[in-house]
């Protein structure tokens, strides 16, 4: 196991190169606390100084399994608890929701869960489905976090493309009762729910921005510059990023079907975003990566403000 990624189920696949546990159906949130390693609490418990005084104003949140610190935080820090998390996901989704994956990341200090919502979506010739993403930290480092990805059922590509128009994730601080907020994050999903059909009209509008190959080695190139200023070994470096990108806009057997256009640009992008090995991977590259999945990811974005200057 990745020392980042403590604990974690996944469903038929594992992501993140094959670590974590497999299992062949999504269960319910109670099962999947517990396949997830996540069926522990978190306690406030007082800090000291050396001396033995209490330190006012902060207080550490400690799991109570194995007293593992997990973060210091203000008093005013409310505890969201691992199995409140599934109850306040299981409100927000309705009865029946099931999870795809979850886990437990930097020892505890972060947790996620994954659920596969119903809904399916034909878009471009493509099926698109959305997830709902739940992020929650117990080191004070993040409040919560809910947000729909899109994936391209296809690749596994996500498409959480930075759309002006429509919201897809819901915020909440750690110093407001989390539970009672559910209606509030409903109100958004359903919002979130236009994001799709927003989606819908962004990559159709991508379809019709033809792009010609000297303008994709253009784009190419603003990602991973060629110049001067480079020694040999980021020349060669960049170069191969180059080749590999380009191979997932003119071979990928998924984009045969689609023409020289935006579409299959972002597309090439997203893939090499979300499944390219980076030419140093960090201790923390596979968990930045995931976390993407909610925050979305830069150079997709770019990709898409770029494909949109160019019409």
């Amino acid at each position: 196991m990745s020392a980042n990624v403590e604990t974690m189920f996944s469903v038929r696949e594992t992501p993140w190169h094959g670590l974590g546990r497999i299992i062949m159906d999504a269960p319910a949130s109670r099962e999947a606390l517990e396949l997830a390693g996540l069926d522990w609490q978190v306690e406030s418990r007082n800090i000291y100084s050396g001396t033995g005084a209490m330190i006012p104003g902060y207080r550490a949140n400690v799991r109570s399994m194995d007293n593992a610190v997990l973060g210091v935080v203000s008093d005013r820090y409310r505890i969201v608890q691992n199995e409140e998390a599934f109850q306040f996901t299981d409100d927000l989704l309705g009865e029946g929701v099931t999870y795809e994956t979850a886990g437990s990341l930097q020892g505890g200090k972060k947790v996620w869960m994954l659920a596969k919502l119903p809904e399916k979506y034909i878009i471009a010739g493509d099926e698109v489905t959305p997830y709902l993403v739940f992020f929650n930290s117990h080191d004070g480092s993040s409040g919560v976090k809910v947000a729909m990805t899109p994936v391209r059922v296809v690749c596994q590509n996500t498409l959480n493309l930075a759309l002006g128009t429509a919201k897809r994730i819901w915020t909440a601080r750690h110093t407001e009762n989390v539970l009672l907020r559910v209606q509030d994050a409903r109100e958004t999903l359903q919002l979130a729910n236009s994001y799709m059909g927003e989606l819908g009209k962004g990559i159709h509008e991508l379809t019709t921005i033809k792009l010609s190959d000297r303008k994709v080695q253009e784009f190419i190139n603003e990602f991973f510059p060629i110049t001067e200023d480079l020694t040999d070994g980021q020349r060669k470096n960049n170069l191969r990023l180059q080749e590999d990108l380009k191979a997932r806009y003119y071979n990928a057997p998924d984009l045969e079907w689609v023409g020289k256009n935006g579409w299959r640009f972002v597309n090439a992008v997203s893939d090499f975003a979300t499944h390219a090995d980076p030419i140093r991977k960090t201790r923390n590259y596979n968990e930045n990566l995931f976390l993407r999945t909610a925050e979305g990811n830069p150079m997709i974005d770019k990709a898409y403000k770029m494909v949109l200057a160019a019409a």
